[in-house]
């Protein structure tokens, strides 16, 4: 299983907005800190404040926090939402399956029940378990810390 980009970028602007939950943060220095474009940032901050994960403020003394405290998003969950577009293989996307072997394949029940698991298992795990009390994350995501780390985003 593979996981997309917007996923992996989603879980690192909730992370960065967790670690940083006593203000405001922007977009750049989210950019800047997780090392990603703020083109691709801005498509997911704008997603993820539509499923209620961000509380998105324009404006000039704008930014962004956490739609929900911590405790209450679990990683599974974010992953569902980021990734329900995204079919796992060719024959559950519905409309566009050209599988000649979908009415008779025994892998596609066992690649479901896999995948499954796999959300149950994201599910028991909170967004706050990978934040509070992780001082290695905390060091990374401080403000200064992001300042001083050359970018490699383009």
């Amino acid at each position: 299983m593979r996981l997309t980009k917007r996923t992996n970028i989603s879980m690192r602007v909730l992370m960065y907005c967790g670690a940083n939950n006593d203000r405001l943060v922007t977009k750049s220095e989210i950019a800047e800190c997780c090392n990603t474009s703020e083109n691709h940032l801005a498509q997911v901050i704008n997603r993820l404040g539509q499923l209620g994960f961000l509380h998105t403020q324009r404006g000039r003394n704008g930014g962004i926090t956490l739609g929900r405290p911590m405790e209450e998003i679990t990683v599974g969950e974010v992953f569902r939402a980021v990734e329900s577009s995204v079919p796992i293989t060719e024959c559950f996307a519905e409309g566009e399956n050209t599988c000649p072997l979908v009415d008779a394949c025994k892998l596609r029940p066992a690649i479901a029940r896999a995948t499954e698991a796999f959300y149950q298992e994201l599910d028991g795990m909170l967004l706050s378990e990978l934040v509070c009390g992780n001082d290695s994350l905390m060091q990374i995501m401080a403000p200064a810390a992001c300042m001083s780390r050359p970018a490699l985003h383009a």
